[in-house]
């Protein structure tokens, strides 16, 4: 009952009276009721009261006796049973179906003693339920039908009430911004201010932007934003999708990062290349030492190049894969056995000595194997290049309950530490952000000299990337370096542990 205000402006609260009603009960007792018999018995003596006053007026007079009264009585009462009895049990069943209907029960029709208009309408009735059931069955099988199309849908599509909130979002956004998004702000699932500003703006048409989610892999999309017409949306008012273009721009970022790079670092050899050629071609013709020695030249400027090519065609194959981690599980201890025996003759012509500390136990790590094979071959062969002379390179394995914070968020829990430490002459602290950068290099002159591409620590951290794994580098002049990789240990239903490759990449 709502509340009055008198002319003074005070506002007042009505007092309950015995005119008011009680709120609805949908409790089961007040849903159930009296019985159908009950209900029937009671609409019987209520049909009998008629004729039970006339007798007794009758015979108050003195018009017919008591007993006459008596045999009127008990012959209206048969008469009234006979007739009236049995419609009203059913009308009083019919009730009662009807009552459990509207309170979105279920019950079974009611059968009927008599063919009149009660059971009549009891068969409608139950032809009507009939029919809303088999239309229900077939709604909720659309619906499903609905659910598993809108959850097969490749890109991330999210619908959002007039309040902003999201009503639905299907499996690709689900994956993208969490599980439970239902009921949640738009501002919650992406905080690109240019984004919101479209969706505040957005009445009629549709709208496209770029935008990209930084963690734990770059990841950029079309953004797509529509407003959906009232008559076809239901609650929902704006249609979001995400389609992605990680791919697509990584590509172009490639295409050009190649021509940029790959010109720069293959002009100094094809320069002595061409160089050299002109040089046999004319004055060194007829010269066999020079020769010689120019083609001994020659052939380390071409064996560089194949291996700068190399690993640019190694290093564009991992960053198309770079946001898709890995499925398989790997023994770590045989993989850096395998990549150690491929390095033995480095090794040996330095006269340096590779070891090896992992405990007799260690969990496998989800990975490729391949890919985490040149991760190894890298650090080791950079080790052999780097420590000094008659000096020893160690591999470090351990398993660890965590890794370093700077781990992605999807891969926080146990892993695998593996560590390769060098006595070499040590990495200025300056140059340790810039490592893992194409072609970045401490010291040009003695990497080309090495035979090093520029691209191997590259290599290394896009691999950790796709692994959801971290590369830490710790280093003193003076004291060698320390690179330390750490690797998600792989869950239980992981494919089974992969055989370490019978041929391994080649170093960079």
């Amino acid at each position: 009952m709502a509340n009055r205000t008198d002319a003074s402006g005070q506002t007042e609260t009505p007092t309950p009276g015995p005119e008011t009603r009680p709120p609805f009960d949908p409790s089961p007792t007040a849903a159930t009721g009296p019985s159908a018999s009950a209900r029937a018995v009671r609409w019987f003596a209520l049909a009998l009261i008629p004729a039970t006053l006339v007798l007794a007026t009758l015979a108050a007079l003195r018009r017919i006796g008591l007993a006459d009264a008596g045999i009127a009585w008990l012959g209206i009462t048969a008469i009234t049973a006979a007739v009236a009895l049995a419609p009203m049990l059913d009308l009083a069943r019919l009730l009662k179906f009807l009552h459990e209907l509207s309170l979105g029960g279920a019950p079974a029709p009611p059968e009927m003693r008599s063919q009149g208009a009660a059971s009549a309408a009891a068969f409608a009735l139950a032809q009507i339920r009939r029919e809303m059931r088999r239309a229900l069955a077939a709604a909720e099988l659309a619906l499903r039908s609905h659910e598993d199309v809108f959850d097969a849908l490749p890109d991330a599509v999210v619908m959002l009430g007039t309040d902003h909130r999201v009503l639905r979002a299907n499996l690709a956004a689900r994956s993208l911004f969490g599980r439970n998004l239902t009921g949640r702000d738009v501002s919650s699932l992406v905080r690109h201010p240019p984004i919101l500003a479209a969706i505040d703006a957005v009445e009629d048409g549709e709208q496209e932007l770029e935008f990209s989610l930084p963690i734990p892999v770059e990841r950029r999309f079309i953004v797509s934003i529509r407003a959906l017409p009232g008559e076809i949306a239901g609650d929902a008012a704006i249609l979001i999708s995400f389609h992605d273009i990680t791919t697509i721009r990584r590509m172009e970022q490639m295409r050009a990062d190649f021509v940029a790079n790959a010109s720069h670092e293959l002009r100094t050899p094809l320069s002595s290349l061409i160089g050299f050629i002109d040089t046999l071609r004319g004055p060194a013709h007829d010269d066999v030492e020079a020769r010689d020695r120019f083609l001994g030249i020659m052939a380390e400027q071409a064996a560089r190049m194949a291996r700068l090519i190399e690993d640019l065609l190694s290093l564009s194959r991992i960053e198309l894969n770079e946001h898709t981690p890995p499925s398989r599980s790997v023994d770590l201890k045989k993989l850096i056995a395998s990549a150690i025996e491929g390095l033995e003759p480095k090794a040996r012509a330095r006269n340096v000595t590779v070891s090896v500390a992992a405990p007799a136990t260690l969990p496998l790590v989800r990975g490729e194997p391949d890919e985490l094979a040149q991760v190894f071959q890298n650090l080791i062969d950079n080790a052999l290049k780097y420590t000094l002379t008659n000096t020893e390179v160690t591999v470090s394995l351990a398993p660890l309950d965590t890794g370093p914070v700077s781990m992605p968020r999807e891969a926080q829990g146990p892993v695998v530490a593996v560590a390769v430490r060098d006595h070499g002459e040590g990495i200025a602290q300056e140059h340790i952000p810039r490592l893992t950068e194409r072609f970045y290099r401490v010291d040009s002159a003695r990497s080309r000299k090495m035979g090093g591409t520029g691209l191997g620590l590259a290599i290394v951290k896009h691999v950790m990337n796709r692994h959801r794994g971290v590369m830490t580098i710790d280093s003193s002049v003076g004291l060698g370096s320390v690179f330390t990789v750490y690797l998600p240990v792989a869950a239980a239903e992981a494919e089974p542990a992969a055989e370490p490759p019978q041929r391994l990449s080649r170093p960079a």
